[in-house]
């Protein structure tokens, strides 16, 4: 899956100007070598008036400086504070692998675009830097997609096909470019932007994969590190990374969604979907099989489930995802299945998607070794959809082209915390993405680390986020940020409410308001026990953050432009 992060409601920041004008922005203490860089007006997607945009170039193959060049797209928001309280540069990567980076400067609260300027950039593959293709995503992701759910040998050998197929396309139409999309080569891409813009050492925020991406470069050049923020952590261990990290997903999914569908039988006056959670699952069952039998439109099984997975991402779509879930099963309108599936951050057709897709799988396969053979796929997926039914196959076929990829695959980048400075992780212990479990193991490769636990949380991505609106979690990471303070332990914040039909307590419903507010919790280790998206924006998180071949859902997670996670279930696509 998708490894997507941040929604922001309600704003991607398109043709929204940023508070203070580029040319009016604090620059005291700015290199020189800054403004040499970003010479030029932003294009695309979020750009806007409050951004520069330039480009800075890398090798392709770090094993060989002198080959072939790549140019990375980078942008800046100039902090908006006083010149004398310029505090230097934050870089962002939102999440992916896949997503872009750009036009992210309204992520962080005032006080921090006070101090900083925001420095974003579009991965090597993505969007404006050297993009690549595997398919035509109109026609491979057409909609409805297949039903990822097998029912037979003959669904498996389809999708096994399929898989090869993608693989084949992505040697074929961008097979030069591909060998090189890896983790450690675009964290020295970062170093090579700190370079070009003649910082000494860079902040950094990372959210989802992003979040690895950074332990990556900390590990690779702790000495360049400042201050570095990672937001629902990415497990790092070399164990986890890949294969064993989808399988584990597919777990963490399944918790989270049985929690929604329970949400939604506390309110059966408004949904009319079940009085307990076990109704809820028997009216999805029927309805994902109605639509096998008889799609509507471009809307079949596949796509219920890709806006139902997108629930297991983010809370603030609980309340839209769930009354378009109602409207199928109780009215046979399946108009807000189609208008999320649709939407341009979640349409797998779309070429920003299919680009996002195909880096996704690129730096998925590379990055790790995938197992070759078909039957230890078929018998650990048969095995995990025992007890994790509802993402096990879609993930598996997102990544499966991994087993047919035609690059090599390498050793990951062993995390040893070796000279790290202190970093702070956030993490939601009900994070279906980034499984709490896994972000421990990254605590602990971090031995100078502190996290702040969101208990009981479960939304993916959560500093600044208007819909997790949690004072704790935003308090000890805007704090980090300005002026490097760690906590002496661990900390744990009381969760986010979750969200509420409106006058439901009125409508006589079981369920009454979560709304206890958020408050500082008591320091606690992370090791004393395991704690068991609305607008354009979390959209766009969504898309940053597949999951897997559809993020997983697209090939198939994540939330790029902010987060693409739901944004395709895509090896699920005819």
């Amino acid at each position: 899956m998708r490894w997507f992060a941040v929604a922001s409601a309600g704003v991607l920041v398109s043709g929204v100007a940023l508070a203070g004008s580029y040319a009016d922005a604090a620059s005291a203490g700015r290199p020189a070598a800054s403004d040499k860089v970003f010479t030029q007006d932003c294009t695309g997607d979020g750009a806007s008036s409050g951004y520069k945009c330039g480009d800075v170039t890398v090798p392709l193959d770090y094993v060989q400086p002198k080959g072939p060049k790549l140019s990375i797209r980078v942008s800046i928001a100039k902090a908006t504070g006083k010149p004398e309280d310029r505090k230097g540069v934050i870089l962002f990567n939102p999440g992916g692998p896949g997503g872009s980076g750009l036009y992210w400067a309204d992520s962080f609260p005032d006080s921090v675009r006070k101090a900083y300027d925001i420095i974003g950039f579009d991965p090597r593959g993505v969007g404006q830097s050297n993009p690549i293709s595997c398919v035509d995503g109109s026609t491979f992701f057409a909609m409805p997609a297949a039903d990822t759910q097998p029912s037979s040998k003959d669904d498996k050998a389809a999708f096994v096909k399929r898989a090869k197929d993608y693989a084949d396309g992505c040697g074929t139409n961008s097979g030069s470019e591909i060998p090189y999309l890896t983790t450690a080569n675009t964290a020295k891409d970062i170093d090579k932007i700190r370079e070009a813009i003649g910082e000494s050492k860079i902040n950094y925020y990372g959210v989802s994969y992003g979040t690895y991406l950074g332990t990556v470069y900390a590990q690779l050049f702790p000495d360049k590190v400042n201050r570095m923020l990672l937001d629902s952590v990415m497990n790092a261990s070399t164990a986890n990374l890949g294969y064993q990290g989808n399988l584990d997903q597919n777990v963490a999914f399944q918790n989270r969604i049985d929690l929604y569908f329970g949400w939604i039988a506390q309110y059966d006056s408004v949904y009319k979907l079940g009085k307990t959670k076990d109704d809820v699952q028997a009216a999805y069952t029927k309805a994902r099989k109605a639509l096998k039998d008889k799609p509507v439109g471009v809307v079949g099984p596949d796509e219920l489930d890709t806006m139902l997975l997108n629930s297991g991402y983010y809370d603030v779509y609980w309340l839209r995802n769930a009354q378009a879930f109602s409207d199928y099963v109780n009215k046979d309108d399946v108009s807000g299945i189609k208008s999320f599936v649709t939407n341009k951050y979640h349409d797998p057709r779309t070429a920003d998607n299919e680009n996002s897709n195909a880096v996704y799988s690129a730096v998925e396969c590379a990055d790790s070794k995938w197992p070759t053979k078909w039957e230890t796929w078929d018998q650990d997926n048969t095995d995990y959809d025992m007890k994790a039914p509802f993402e096990t196959w879609a993930n598996a076929w997102m990544n499966l082209p991994c087993a047919y990829w035609n690059a090599k695959s390498h050793d990951p980048v062993e995390i040893t915390g070796k000279d790290v400075p202190g970093i702070m992780l956030l993490q939601g212990t009900m994070d279906a993405a980034t499984p709490y479990e896994g972000a421990v193991q990254t605590h602990k490769l971090l031995p100078g680390s502190r996290m702040i636990v969101e208990k009981g949380g479960g939304s993916h991505g959560l500093y600044n986020e208007s819909w997790v609106n949690n004072s704790c979690i935003d308090k000890y990471a805007t704090n980090y940020l300005l002026d490097g303070t760690l906590p002496d332990a661990d900390v744990t914040c009381d969760a986010h409410p979750l969200p509420k039909p409106k006058d439901t307590d009125k409508a006589g419903d079981t369920a009454k308001s979560t709304d206890t507010g958020s408050t500082e919790g008591d320091k606690v280790s992370s090791d004393s026990t395991t704690l068991k998206e609305i607008g354009d924006k979390a959209n766009a998180a969504a898309v940053a953050n597949p999951v897997g071949l559809g993020s997983k859902s697209v090939l198939g997670g994540v939330p790029a432009n902010p987060s693409k996670e739901s944004a395709t279930r895509i090896l699920g696509h005819k």
